[in-house]
């Protein structure tokens, strides 16, 4: 399918819904109303689907027979904290909420593919994932738990972005996105008079010292071909100007592409945590959280989204990976359990300024809409002459 076979209708609707979606943003596993609207336009394509209410997602199928394979397309449905100022005349009207990661995007293209693939149905089981928190909370593990990808032979999905203009798909195989941990550092010293620092053990000068020597675990200990990313994005100590604070909590996040790192970066911290202790005289209690998962894309579904895309953007249009995005993603959780391929789309035209995922002034060129629901069509058909009839 090229971009010119997808109707005006199609396209029109799917501007509508994104806008709908835009303006009424819900937080994880709160996208109640998300889910209504797409369970509406369900029903109106006559698309069976299973939903258990809020916190969980809306999976509808198109059936193609029970000895037919099954493939699962993924659209995430959570917005992101935050003040949008957009200035867009369907900007969100959810104080403090907004869509900035364009998932409002990837659940109108994902209904567009749908209608595409109900006026002209694949010879395979096309299983539709609207997943609920993906920015917090591991929604994907939530439709995992339902069963949905139980039979599921290749999962796909994908995530708009402004590093690449309209018209452009990038398709890899192998990491993708980092692990993703979080930690977090709690320092106890002795508290004093500002005046007598010699009776005191000082959690602020410790904790500035921590915060310097975490980066040397980057820049001195892991091979710079690796990406790796430590990064304190909290501290909190002190209480006055004349006290010598007593404690101190630090939180960060850690980034990595290779087990072996991730554990050299895990190992490290908690060795100049007790380095410090010694030091200065205080104690540090380091708790680390295991994150997502990388996105590792499995090569023959890589393979299968390559041509997918080649047929919707041209050779032309093909984007290549020149190393992993730092950035986390729970479709890691999805391909642990089933091969698939996690594509990105380009969201931005000519004349747009870059602005970040995340950012409160984040938008996209809608005619992304008209790609990723060409590309979903695409890849179900390439599916379709993939798998065999045993689903694997």
């Amino acid at each position: 399918m090229d971009l010119q076979a997808v109707p005006e209708t199609v396209f029109d609707r799917m501007v509508e819904l994104r806008r709908a979606f835009h303006s009424h943003p819900e937080l994880a596993f709160e996208e109640k109303d998300t889910a209504e609207l797409i369970i509406r336009e369900l029903d109106s394509l006559g698309v069976p689907y299973e939903y258990g209410g809020m916190g969980t997602g809306v999976v509808g199928e198109l059936h193609a027979g029970d000895d037919r394979p099954t493939i699962a397309l993924r659209a995430d449905m959570d917005a992101l904290p935050g003040a949008e100022n957009t200035d867009l005349p369907f900007s969100s009207t959810i104080e403090g909420k907004m869509h900035a990661c364009g998932h409002d995007a990837h659940m109108a293209m994902l209904l567009g593919a749908v209608r595409l693939l109900c006026e002209s149905p694949p010879d395979i089981n096309t299983r539709f994932v609207f997943q609920p928190a993906e920015e917090k909370g591991g929604g994907a593990r939530t439709v995992i738990a339902s069963g949905a990808l139980d039979d599921v032979a290749a999962i796909f999905g994908g995530h708009v972005t402004n590093h690449y203009r309209v018209g452009e798909i990038m398709v890899a195989d192998g990491v993708i996105t980092a692990q993703s941990d979080r930690f977090l550092i709690q320092v106890r010293g002795k508290g004093g008079h500002g005046a007598r620092p010699h009776e005191a053990s000082d959690a602020v000068i410790t904790t500035g010292l921590l915060i310097t020597a975490l980066q040397t675990l980057v820049s001195r200990e892991v091979d710079p071909v690796n990406p790796t990313v430590v990064t304190i994005g909290r501290v909190d100590a002190g209480s006055a100007p004349n006290v010598i604070a007593e404690t101190a909590t630090l939180e960060g996040s850690i980034r990595t592409t290779l087990p072996e790192v991730r554990t050299h970066i895990h190992d490290g911290l908690r060795r100049m945590a007790r380095g410090l202790e010694e030091l200065h005289n205080v104690s540090l209690d380091v708790q680390i959280n295991s994150g997502y998962p990388p996105v590792v894309n499995t090569r023959r579904e890589a393979q299968l989204a390559y041509r997918a895309a080649r047929q919707v953007v041209g050779e032309a249009g093909l984007m290549q990976l020149d190393h992993p995005s730092m950035g986390a993603e729970d479709f890691s959780y999805y391909l642990e359990q089933t091969p698939g391929c996690y594509v990105r789309f380009g969201a931005r035209s000519e004349n747009m300024k870059y602005l970040p995922l995340h950012s409160p002034s984040f938008d996209i060129e809608e005619g992304v809409l008209r790609v990723g629901a060409a590309f979903f069509d695409q890849v179900t058909r390439e599916a379709a002459n993939e798998y065999p009839e045993t689903g694997k």
